[in-house]
């Protein structure tokens, strides 16, 4: 089942599927004009969810908020429960809070999010579900305010829950994690054009050592690892979905010389972007 609602003034549209057998995500080909958020719940059995290629354990009763430009599909689709939203829909102006599409859920983390329910949260989400499905039904003048205000009430859930995870008692309030969200979302953005830690400490205001230190604070991978693993990430993504050669992924990533690039995706992977490519090793995580 899939019900959808467009706002015709916006363009912002949200769908929520349940138990679709053929339900999964190309952001490459298929579905690059639809640029959707998800936050997928699975319902059923531990499964595998193949994300850019890289396969995790997805356990019964998880949350799983997946990005606009990732690509994904599910061992047992049925079992999935699925909002999907565009920024028109939910993040009209750009604020950046931390419950928005910029906030801690989608950006509260450099590593993919997996959030177990516990059984009071599975039944708030159940009650929660069950009021989507009837404002859905429920086609009147205030049919798309209802629906945002509910989907806003689920990313406070789903992000109390994934900060209660994550981060320990202290450190929820502590500005710094902020910094670190923050980091991640310009990351996100300019990671093509800027490959330099000092890049990023100067937009958030701090010394590179001090963006460093903050890091250090919650034994995350230090701010380098992060932009460079990302580069690596896009990399992959172009090697594998599509045709682009290895020069001209180089300087899509805002790399001057193709053998430079070449060396630096070797050091990270172990392969030269040809022989990934050849290669296309499904590589496992979380098993």
């Amino acid at each position: 089942m899939k019900l959808s609602v467009t706002e015709q003034s916006t363009g912002g549209d949200l769908h929520l599927l349940i138990n679709e057998k053929h339900f999964d995500r190309m952001f490459f080909t298929r579905d690059r004009e639809h640029k959707h958020l998800t936050i997928a719940w699975n319902r059923g059995p531990v499964q595998t969810v193949i994300i850019d290629e890289v396969a995790y354990d997805f356990l019964p009763n998880t949350i799983l908020p997946l990005m606009v430009n990732q690509s994904f599909r599910f061992e047992k689709p049925q079992d999935i429960v699925a909002w999907q939203f565009n920024r028109d829909f939910y993040c009209i102006v750009d604020h950046d809070e931390e419950v928005s599409c910029v906030g801690f859920l989608f950006y509260g983390s450099a590593e993919q999010v997996f959030v177990q329910l516990d059984e009071t949260m599975q039944f708030k989400l159940q009650r929660l579900l069950e009021i989507f499905i009837e404002e859905f039904e429920t086609a009147d003048s205030i049919q798309v305010d209802m629906l945002r205000m509910l989907l806003k009430r689920l990313i406070i859930l789903v992000t109390r829950l994934a900060k209660a995870i994550r981060l320990s008692e202290p450190a929820q309030s502590d500005e710094k994690f902020a910094t670190i969200r923050k980091f991640n979302l310009l990351v996100e953005n300019n990671f093509r054009q800027q490959h330099t830690v000092a890049y990023y400490a100067q937009q958030l205001n701090k010394s590179p050592k001090t963006l460093s230190n903050v890091f250090a604070l919650y034994n995350h991978k230090t701010p380098l690892q992060i932009i460079q693993e990302r580069l690596i990430l896009e990399a992959k993504r172009l090697l594998y979905y599509t045709d682009k050669s290895a020069k001209e992924i180089t300087y899509e990533l805002g790399f001057d010389d193709a053998a430079y690039f070449s060396n630096f995706f070797k050091k990270h992977t172990s392969f030269s972007p040809t022989d990934f490519r050849n290669n296309k090793v499904l590589v496992a995580e979380g098993k």
